[in-house]
């Protein structure tokens, strides 16, 4: 009886075909805007991370060095992370030379970045149109999921996250060697603006999925936990805003290391606050 009241109000039966509509979709809205924009954003920032990444020059000004390179991993690096003279001696390449320590460690914030659960949707519907909005088709059919390699290997991210950890020390640290001038204990503002990207990227790893699973998610009863429910239910309300994290700390490390660089480069002047 309910099966057929539904093909009465539809006007056909349960098992016929759905109405044949010429348009691809039926939304009349700007739907587009979004994943047009974060294709934009994103592109952006890759192409600067890559140019910023091979350039091996103007990251460092002292006490600031640039997340792009931290920790520095050459021991010839004028930035002690690693402690002065520490350090793996400089890679070179025949026919490119120096190979800059960035890339020898982008590749962690990098994949972690990648796999995270809100860039995968936001970089599927931008940059794969898969789909690319909510009642839009895909660009492309054979879309099978995350259930078929290269795809499946995005089921790492939860290891990714104590990946993810070690490079935030790292930056923890630098930080806090940004109060350390060469006169003393100071405070400029290079020292604020690179503990502003610490706290956003701190936001954006701990309101993570996988923090959220770690801290509670395998638990079954609540109240026999009560310290993991409160560590979860203070991770799950980060994770409401994962996205607005994850977009803030993105311009934080790009603006980061454009400060600093500009800095380094003599193009602009650091304030001494204090």
């Amino acid at each position: 009886m309910i099966g057929a009241s539904l093909g009465d109000r539809s006007g056909r039966g349960a098992g016929e075909a759905r109405a044949p509509i010429a348009a691809p979709h039926l939304r009349q809205d700007p739907w587009w805007v979004l994943p047009l924009t974060v294709f934009v954003v994103f592109t952006a920032f890759i192409v600067y991370a890559t140019w910023a990444a091979f350039q091996n020059a103007h990251y460092y000004v002292d006490p600031y060095l640039s997340p792009f390179y931290s920790p520095c991993v050459y021991a010839r690096c004028l930035h002690p992370t690693l402690g002065p003279g520490r350090g793996l001696p400089e890679l070179a390449v025949p026919l490119i030379g120096i190979v800059s320590p960035a890339i020898l460690i982008l590749w962690g914030p990098g994949i972690f970045r990648l796999t995270c659960y809100y860039y995968r949707k936001a970089y599927y519907r931008s940059f794969w149109l898969a789909p690319p909005a909510c009642g839009v088709r895909d660009a492309a059919s054979g879309y099978t999921g995350e259930t078929r390699f290269p795809l499946i290997l995005q089921a790492f991210h939860r290891y990714t996250w104590y990946l993810a950890l070690i490079f935030l020390g790292f930056l923890a640290w630098d930080a806090l060697l940004a109060f350390r001038f060469p006169d003393g204990f100071g405070i400029g503002v290079g020292t604020l603006v690179m503990w502003v990207n610490v706290l956003l990227l701190g936001l954006y790893t701990f309101s993570c999925h996988s923090c959220r699973h770690i801290c509670g998610g395998h638990v079954d009863v609540f109240s026999r936990a009560p310290s993991r429910y409160g560590l979860w239910y203070l991770v799950s309300r980060l994770n409401e805003r994962h996205p607005a994290f994850a977009w803030l700390s993105l311009f934080s490390v790009a603006l980061t290391d454009l400060y600093i660089r500009l800095v380094s480069a003599g193009m602009i002047h650091d304030v001494r606050i204090l």
